[in-house]
């Protein structure tokens, strides 16, 4: 692995993380950027736009940054020293917006479900959309769908999704795919183990805990299919520049 010293885009990086995160808690007492910021279930009259940039610079709390801020850190810094500053900010944001994408993808999957099957019982789909965005349901929607499928037609509805762990994803796989041998290992599991066999194994947990719903190390509110496109994303990326555009600077699988 090579030095830890902070480069130029991960500082930067690390500053608007930081500076929006406190800005969450002094404006609004945190509440006004999160709604602004955050990003919304798009039918949701709380979406706007640049929630799809603006969510991966905001974050739940201190813990929440402080181990993703440390990720970006310790992995981003060796990464960009390969990539170069320009290559690896169209990277960190790539892998970013690959994570919100697969993660709004089994968001919409959720919801229409959910919404067809009230259709289908006799329910206009404007006065569906119309009772959600009032903040409200209809009871007769639980004899329908049953109690665990309102539940989460409606936190689909509802849900919000803030930070930089899509993004830091992909540059988890870079740095396995760019330095395999280097040993990591998990604070609560102090045994190092070479990065080609613990990044996969990282995202092999999110898979499991995104299929069955079991958190292993993370909260249980942690966007699981987000880590997965984030890190999905990055190793397409990283795939396509070895074979096509990194001839001259060439490193090993």
């Amino acid at each position: 692995m090579r030095g830890i010293q902070i480069t130029d885009a991960v500082k930067h990086l690390l500053i608007i993380n930081i500076i929006m995160f406190i800005g969450t808690l002094a404006i609004g007492g945190g509440q006004l950027l999160y709604d602004l910021f955050a990003l919304h279930f798009p039918v949701n009259n709380s979406f706007k736009p640049w929630q799809i940039l603006t969510h991966m610079f905001m974050h739940g709390g201190p813990s929440h940054i402080l181990f993703n801020m440390f990720a970006l850190w310790m992995f981003g810094t060796a990464v960009e020293q390969v990539l170069g500053t320009k290559k690896f900010i169209f990277f960190y944001i790539s892998a970013g917006l690959g994570a919100a994408l697969i993660m709004l993808g089994t968001y919409y999957f959720k919801y229409y479900g959910g919404l067809n099957t009230l259709t289908e019982a006799g329910i206009s789909q404007s006065q569906i959309i119309e009772t959600l965005k009032s903040g409200q349901y209809n009871t007769q929607w639980t004899n329908i769908l049953g109690e665990e499928k309102l539940q989460s037609f409606l936190t689909v509805f509802n849900s919000t999704m803030v930070g930089a762990s899509g993004a830091i994803m992909g540059v988890l796989v870079a740095f396995g795919m760019m330095f395999p041998e280097s040993k990591l290992m998990l604070i609560f599991l102090p045994i190092p183990i070479k990065a080609k066999y613990f990044i996969p194994g990282i995202i092999a947990l999110d898979l499991f805990s995104a299929l069955t719903g079991q958190s292993i190390f993370s909260p249980s509110n942690t966007a699981y299919m987000a880590h997965i496109g984030g890190a999905l994303t990055g190793f397409l990326i990283m795939k396509y520049w070895k074979n096509n555009q990194f001839n001259d600077r060439r490193w090993d699988l």
